[in-house]
């Protein structure tokens, strides 16, 4: 079922619990934002307005109903050029609500990860980000299957648990 069914905000707004995402690839499409990045641009994290995104509402507004957000990376080390920038730009997930965490892959191994990051919504319903090569999101799948559903939340629990939290994961 494509996405198209239900948007992400449709999606958080229908979560009750929890929300949890595992991203495990070291390089997405790049963005604008990440263009700047790497030609030294920095973001002034106390002009808030000039950086805070209709989806940081969104999460502090979920977080503020009582779902916990919690997102979880898993990346090569040393870090590539855009987990570098992720981890600049994770200030605002944090200030926003969210927790984050990071696994250095080399202590994933024993853990069955699924092949594609995905949103596991109240631990029912999940959606997979389906990606071309070079990072661009191809489609991303709705799905309750059970087996899925399984999968998806053992390895997000398994990574959390080994896991560095954000303030103390150093690049």
């Amino acid at each position: 079922m494509p996405s198209s069914v239900l948007s992400f905000a449709e999606l958080l707004g229908q979560c009750e619990r929890s929300a949890v995402h595992l991203e495990l690839r070291d390089s997405y499409a790049p963005t604008d934002r990440f263009e700047a990045w790497k030609r030294g641009e920095r973001i002034d994290w106390e002009d808030r307005a000039s950086w805070w995104h209709p989806y940081d509402q969104l999460i502090t507004d979920t977080v503020a109903r009582g779902v916990a957000i919690r997102r979880a990376r898993v990346v090569s080390e040393p870090v590539s050029d855009y987990i570098r920038w992720e981890h600049y730009v994770t200030h605002a997930n944090v200030v926003a609500g969210e927790e984050v965490r990071w696994l250095p892959r080399r202590q994933a191994t024993s853990i069955a990860l699924p092949g594609n990051d995905f949103w596991l919504f109240d631990d029912t319903l999940l959606r997979v980000h389906h990606f071309s090569g070079d990072g661009v999101v191809v489609e991303d799948e709705i799905t309750s299957a059970s087996e899925a559903v399984k999968l998806c939340s053992a390895a997000f629990e398994a990574v959390w648990e080994r896991a560095v939290p954000h303030h103390l994961y150093e690049i």
